[in-house]
């Protein structure tokens, strides 16, 4: 049996041949006591850091020699660093720092080693290290592009009506329940599942939209749930996920449901059901955690009833059902929807009076979508910042007048200004509410569903009084 007592020596010799391989195959090796101040550094070392002499370094704070060194970290806190990239005036180096202790354990030092003959032997690992922070960087612009886009300060309007389908946005936020959206086209669905989503638990998860009425029947299963590999002849030999899959833990965004075809209306049906999916071409059975939310332009009872949408796929989505209503029937919001039109054209342009009369004569068809196209189309045919009525008139192109609404045509059978129409209409329905509460201006507000300052506002613009 060998002598154990010779085994201390061995120890010490392999720790100085360590030392001697290390400083002979490094680009520099360097030695700081317990205050970090440099107490031995190598020729080579002190050259790459300008120094004429290694001599010059000793007795100096390592950081004055080595700008960004850790060394001082090492001696604070005991550990070593065992790979790390620093930065030098020439290139790069691979470094190695490690902690020197005494025989009672204490920390009285550290020692730095410099692999710069290493580093191309590093060279897979740090293209593996390249290509994953490529990788990070992809997936974070991806889930970036996946980001829900807009808020509810971005859906314009104080008028009654907005003020509503707003309250009730909010409320369906804090739910996890389906959410039907209603309404014409251009009249801010979209926009508002985007603030719904924004609103939610689920917020920081991704927003995937869907418009089932823009993609061919053949791909739109393929579009919904992903694809195997290989699936068909053509589909992605590594397969490719569906929008399911893309929106799993977050929102999933159904434009145009109505225009779904029944068969995918029935898988459809079962993923809320069951929460789960089969992709194209795959028996591989995934989990779906997705909140959905739904959107449609046309009579979704009348389809029902025509058999062109599931009735039962309508109850499971009729849960939270907005009416988004159309620009004609919220114009008292047209004054806030063109300055925030304007502000998004980042133009200097403004309405004249009569271009927004002109504007509250039109039944919008097309909606918010329309009043930004025909806003932004008068701006460029226009040389003046102020939009006369001529200017809006041809931005519009063919006047769709609003429908008269009973009760407000004028008794003597002549054609009344819109704006006298409704004041005239405004007046007596706040003279009624004032006299039914007997003058008390924060209970009329109450029962017409206006703010009490809203009231006073407009008892003063009609000339009225409690």
């Amino acid at each position: 049996m060998q002598d154990l007592g010779n085994y201390p020596h061995i120890r010490q010799s392999a720790i100085r041949s360590l030392f001697e391989i290390f400083e002979q195959s490094s680009e520099g090796t360097i030695i700081v006591d317990r205050d970090a101040h440099i107490v031995w550094m190598n020729e080579r070392y002190a050259q790459r850091f300008g120094l004429h002499s290694a001599s010059e370094a000793i007795g100096r704070p390592c950081e004055s020699v080595i700008p960004g060194s850790l060394l001082r970290d090492v001696v604070n806190s005991g550990r070593p660093i065992l790979l790390d990239m620093m930065d030098t005036p020439r290139e790069p180096l691979v470094v190695m720092r490690l902690p020197i202790h005494d025989d009672a354990g204490q920390v009285i030092g550290a020692i730095g080693f410099a692999l710069f003959d290493e580093l191309q032997s590093l060279s897979p690992l740090l293209a593996r290290y390249q290509r994953m922070q490529q990788e990070l960087a992809s997936t974070r612009s991806q889930l970036k592009s996946r980001q829900a886009k807009y808020s509810f300060a971005q859906f314009i309007g104080t008028s009654p009506r907005s003020l509503e389908v707003k309250r009730l946005a909010r409320r369906s936020a804090t739910s996890d329940s389906a959410v039907l959206l209603l309404g014409e086209t251009g009249t801010g669905k979209e926009l508002l599942a985007h603030a719904i989503h924004n609103a939610s638990p689920r917020a920081s998860k991704p927003f995937v939209s869907l418009n089932t009425a823009a993609i061919p029947e053949t791909l739109l299963e393929a579009e919904f749930f992903g694809t195997a590999p290989g699936a068909f002849t053509g589909a992605d030999r590594k397969g490719r996920a569906g929008k399911l899959q893309i929106a799993h833990g977050g929102t999933l965004f159904l434009d145009e449901i109505g225009d779904m075809p029944l068969p995918l209306q029935s898988k459809l049906l079962r993923v809320l059901q069951e929460k789960e999916f089969e992709p194209v071409g795959s028996n591989e059975v995934l989990r779906s955690d997705v909140r959905l939310i739904a959107a449609t332009s046309i009579d979704l009872e009348a389809a029902v009833r025509k058999g062109t949408f599931r009735a039962d796929l309508y109850y499971r989505l009729n849960v939270l059902t907005l009416a988004v209503p159309p620009l004609r029937e919220r114009l008292e919001d047209l004054p806030a929807l063109c300055e925030a039109i304007f502000d998004a054209l980042q133009g200097r342009h403004e309405l004249h009076p009569d271009s927004m009369a002109l504007l509250a004569r039109h039944a919008w068809p097309g909606n918010v979508r329309e009043l930004h196209n025909v806003l932004e189309r008068a701006c460029l045919l226009s040389d003046d910042s102020v939009l006369d009525a001529a200017s809006v008139a041809t931005a519009i192109g063919t006047l769709h007048p609003l429908p008269e609404t009973p009760g407000m045509a004028v008794q003597t059978g002549e054609v009344e200004d819109f704006h006298q129409a409704r004041a005239n209409f405004e007046r007596e329905l706040i003279r009624k509410a004032l006299a039914a509460t007997a003058g008390d201006v924060p209970q009329a507000a109450q029962r017409l569903g206006l703010g009490r300052s809203t009231l006073y506002r407009k008892m003063l613009e009609l000339g009225l009084s409690s």
